[in-house]
């Protein structure tokens, strides 16, 4: 699908879990380059794309949108801070997931010169977002997993918010 094996393999993850992923040509301007949320899928034009990690980032903002918004959603898909902590969350959970490298996802040109302190954090086990994630189905804080007897975030229980 795509020349980047990296790329299908994160679509095929995505595809997997019910994310649409389509590789095309986008001349519009995006939030991140190369990466077009469309209607709840993503199309994804690899000469433009600057992170395989920006895709995951953008697929935890469909990940996150209840289900009945999510194939409304277009472009611009972040409307508030909770959406874009949830996203981040989710996409390093998708990132560990999949054996990538974290900084894949936190990449020196993304987050608006954060990245280095996310990886940090997060590689410290230092995560936010987390408890809108748990909020919404997709995954338990240590002492709630115990009680259910699965493992903490990074591991989620749900990949798509219902």
């Amino acid at each position: 699908m795509f020349d980047n094996p990296i790329n299908s393999k994160i679509a095929e993850f995505l595809t997997g879990i019910g994310i649409g992923v389509v590789p095309g040509e986008i001349a519009e301007q995006t939030v991140l380059p190369g990466i077009l949320v469309d209607h709840g899928t993503l199309r994804i034009d690899e000469a433009k794309l600057v992170s395989p990690g920006d895709i995951l980032h953008e697929a935890g903002h469909l990940a996150v949108a209840p289900a009945e918004k999510r194939g409304r959603l277009y472009n611009d898909v972040s409307k508030n801070a909770g959406d874009e902590l949830a996203a981040i969350a989710w996409s390093w959970a998708a990132t560990l997931h999949l054996g990538l490298d974290p900084a894949l996802l936190f990449h020196p040109h993304g987050y608006k010169g954060a990245a280095a302190s996310l990886l940090e954090n997060f590689s410290e086990g230092r995560y936010f977002g987390v408890p809108l994630l748990q909020w919404m189905g997709l995954t338990w804080e240590t002492e709630r997993a115990q009680q259910h007897g699965v493992p903490p975030f990074p591991h989620m229980v749900q990949w798509l918010r219902d």
